[in-house]
């Protein structure tokens, strides 16, 4: 744990079980969120067979970053999760979207 705390610049153990916290909250609520919106776009695995689970986790990704930074904010850690997310997105080529 202690090298994932230097890489984030964590200082505490506290900080550290937020921050875990937060990525398991966002990832059962975009998990919970991703068949309403899906049913809502009108995307059914009968339609598209092989290719739903792949369209399925392409149209949640961004619910998934937004959803991140919002717990984050509500537990305290908006400024760790800002930053991952900008460093996420910019190795994703998408460095663009953000003024330094």
């Amino acid at each position: 744990m202690e090298k994932l705390k230097k890489r984030w610049g964590i200082e505490s153990n506290f900080q550290l079980t937020i921050i875990f916290i937060v990525f398991a909250i966002t990832g059962s609520t975009s998990a919970w969120l991703s068949k309403p919106f899906c049913l809502w776009l009108g995307i059914t695995s009968e339609d598209l067979n092989f290719w739903f689970t792949p369209v399925r986790l392409l149209l949640i990704f961004p619910i998934y970053q937004v959803l991140l930074v919002l717990f984050g904010f509500l537990f305290g850690q908006f400024t760790f999760f800002w930053a991952f997310e900008k460093k996420m997105l910019k190795r994703m080529g998408l460095g663009f979207l953000f003024k330094e």
